[in-house]
C-alpha cells in the first residue's frame, strides 16, 4: 500500500467475503462519516445515523433512482442530499428506489472500532452479483475501495494495534492447522507485545541507572561496579529465548516438506493415504504404479506439512519411470525430511530363499546421496509376526556396522534406532510414526510454548539485532566509556521499537500491509 499522499479517515469501503455464492456476504466500510454515507441508500437513514455505536440496524439497501422526500418507511430515503440519480421533475410518475437486498448493518462508533474510526459492516446474502451492486453502489456514494491491509493498517496509524499484532491477523488467515492459528492468535492478544515491553523496560531502567552515574559519577566514568548488570541478563536471555522460537513457530506457519521414498512395492502410497486418511494415491501390488509424484497438505500433529508420494526405487530402463526417479531424488533433496519406507516381509525368506541385506545397493545409492534427516519406516508388518519383527530388529543393528563406509553418521543413527514399525493397512504405529516426525522436525525441542514467540522473519532480525546489542553492553569491560553501553542499549531499544512499529519506516510498512487480503 502506498503510504505517499495518503488521506487518513478517507471513506473506504472493501467486500471481506469472498467472492463466491455463499449463504452471507460481509462488506466492511471505514472512515470519516461512514454511517451518513450509507444512510443514503439504506432504507431506514434516521434509524442508521442515530444508531448508537456496537448495535445493528434492520433495512435494505437501495439503488437510489430520484429524489424521495417521504418519512422513513421501507422504500423511501429520508433527507436524500445528492441529485446523482435524479430522474427529470417533469416525470409524471417518478421511479421509487429499487430494493437489492434485505440487510443488517452493524455499526461501530469511533474510536471503539477496529480501525478506531466510524465503521459499519453490511451482511447481506452472499451471491456474487448482489455482493459486487452493493459494492459498487457505496462506490458511487463517496467510499474508495479499500486497498490490501489499509483496514489494519487504520487500526495500526490510529494506535488500535501493533505491528506484532498485525503481522499476527494475517497469519491467523494463512494458518493452515489449529495449533498454528494458536500460536498466531496468542501474538495477536498481545504475548509478544508484552514480553517486548517487559525487555524494554528491563534495557531503559538499566539506561536510567547509567544516566545517574554518569550525571554524578563518583570516580570515573567507567564500565567497571557502574550498574547492576542483572537486569540486561534478563534482558538478554528472554531475547534470545525469542530468537530461538523462531525457527519452530516458521515451522508451524510455513509448513514442512515430506518425502515418503523407498523400493517399489514398499506401501508409499498407503502410507501416503494414511497420513492424509483418504484415499488419495493408487495402491496396488504392482510394482511401479506410481510414475510421479503427488503432494497433498497435512497435519503432523499440528505442524503443516506437504507430504509427497514419490515413483519406488528399482532398475528399470523405462523412461517414464526414469523420468518419475529423477523427480524423487530432486524433491528428497528440497524436503526437510525423507521418510524411507522398507518392506518388512522382503526380510522374512520363503524356504530355500536367501536373506535380503538390511541395505542394499538401491538403497545404498539413494540414501549416502542424501544430506536431508532420514526416518527410516518398516512397514506392512500386519504380515509379519512378532517373531520376524525381533528377528528384523536383530539384523539391523548386527549390519549397521558393515554400513561404515557407505551411510553418514547420522543416516547410521537413524538405522540403529528402536525400528519405526508400522502398517499402512491397518494404521499400526501410525500415532507413534507421527510423534516421531513431529520430534524430528522440531529437534526435540517442542514448540507448544506458553509464552511469546516470534511470527516473521522481519521479527527475528529485529530481535536478533537487539540481542546483539544487548550482549556487546554485557561484554564491555573496565576501562569502556559508559557511553558505549549507552549506544548499545539505545540500538537496542531502536530495534524492538521498529519491532512493534514506533518507528518504522514506510517501505516496512508497504511491505508488511501489501501480502494482506482485500477486506482486512
Amino acid at each position: 500500500m502506498d503510504n505517499t499522499g495518503y488521506v487518513p479517515e478517507e471513506p473506504i469501503a472493501a467486500v471481506a467475503t469472498a467472492l463466491a455464492p455463499a449463504a452471507l456476504g460481509i462488506i466492511r466500510l471505514s472512515g470519516k462519516n461512514s454511517v451518513q454515507l450509507l444512510s443514503k441508500i439504506f432504507s431506514r437513514p434516521k434509524a442508521l445515523n442515530d444508531a448508537a455505536g456496537n448495535t445493528i440496524v434492520y433495512g435494505w439497501i437501495l439503488e437510489p433512482r430520484t429524489l424521495v422526500k417521504t418519512g422513513e418507511t421501507d422504500g423511501g430515503v429520508e433527507n436524500a442530499e445528492s441529485d446523482e440519480y435524479a430522474e427529470s421533475e417533469s416525470s409524471e410518475n417518478k421511479a421509487q428506489p429499487q430494493k437489492i437486498d434485505e440487510v443488517l448493518v452493524s455499526v461501530f462508533r469511533s474510536p471503539r472500532s477496529f480501525t478506531g474510526e466510524e465503521m459499519a459492516e453490511i451482511s447481506c446474502h452472499g451471491g456474487t452479483a448482489v455482493v459486487t451492486r452493493i459494492f459498487d453502489l457505496l462506490l458511487k456514494s463517496g467510499f474508495r475501495a479499500a486497498e490490501r491491509g489499509e483496514f489494519t493498517f487504520r487500526a495500526f496509524i490510529n494506535g488500535k494495534t501493533d505491528l506484532t499484532k498485525a503481522e499476527a491477523v494475517r497469519e491467523i488467515i494463512d494458518s493452515r492447522t489449529k495449533d498454528a492459528g494458536v500460536k498466531a492468535a496468542g501474538r495477536l492478544a498481545g504475548s509478544l507485545a508484552d514480553e517486548i515491553l517487559r525487555i524494554k523496560k528491563l534495557i531503559v531502567d538499566t539506561l536510567a541507572q547509567i544516566e545517574v552515574e554518569i550525571e554524578y559519577p563518583e570516580d570515573e566514568e567507567t564500565i567497571a561496579d557502574a550498574y547492576n548488570k542483572k537486569n540486561l541478563e534478563e534482558a538478554r536471555d528472554a531475547l534470545a529465548a525469542l530468537e530461538s522460537s523462531w525457527k519452530s513457530e516458521k515451522l508451524y506457519q510455513e509448513g514442512a516438506r515430506i518425502v515418503l521414498a523407498g523400493r517399489t512395492n514398499a506401501g508409499k502410497s498407503s502410507l501416503f493415504n494414511a497420513l492424509l486418511k483418504e484415499e488419495r494415491a493408487i495402491v496396488s501390488d504392482v510394482e511401479g504404479t506410481t510414475r510421479d509424484w503427488i503432494e497433498s497438505w497435512i497435519s503432523i500433529d499440528g505442524i503443516p506439512a506437504r507430504l509427497f508420494d514419490t515413483a519406488g526405487l528399482r532398475q528399470t530402463s523405462d523412461k517414464v519411470e526414469l523420468a518419475g526417479l529423477e523427480s524423487t531424488r530432486q524433491l528428497s533433496d528440497e524436503a526437510d525430511l525423507i521418510l524411507y519406507l522398507i518392506d518388512s516381509t522382503a526380510f522374512i525368506p520363503n524356504a530355500g530363499q536367501k536373506e535380503r541385506d538390511i541395505v542394499d545397493a538401491i538403497d545404498r545409492d539413494f540414501i549416502s546421496a542424501r544430506k536431508e534427516p532420514v526416518l527410516f519406516v518398516w512397514n506392512k508388518i500386519d504380515k509379519v509376526d512378532s517373531t520376524g519383527l525381533q528377528r528384523i530388529a536383530a539384523r539391523l543393528s548386527e549390519r549397521i556396522s558393515l554400513e561404515e563406509d557407505a551411510l553418514a553418521e547420522e543416516q547410521k543413527r537413524a538405522l540403529a534406532e528402536s525400528p519405526l514399525f508400522v502398517s499402512a493397512k491397518t494404521g499400526q504405529g501410525i500415532k507413534g510414526l507421527v510423534l516421531k516426525i513431529k520430534s524430528l522436525l522440531l529437534h526435540g525441542k517442542e514448540s507448544a510454548r506458553v509464552q511469546a514467540g516470534l511470527g516473521s522473519e522481519r521479527q527475528r532480525v529485529l530481535v536478533q539485532s537487539a540481542l546483539e546489542s544487548v550482549s556487546h553492553a554485557l561484554s564491555l569491560e573496565a576501562g569502556y566509556s559508559l557511553d558505549a553501553a549507552v549506544q548499545d542499549l539505545e540500538d537496542a531499544l531502536d530495534a524492538l521499537g521498529e519491532l512493534t512499529g514506533e518507528v518504522t519506516a514506510d517501505d516496512v510498512l508497504e511491505s508488511i500491509f501489501s501480502h494482506f487480503c482485500v477486506g482486512k
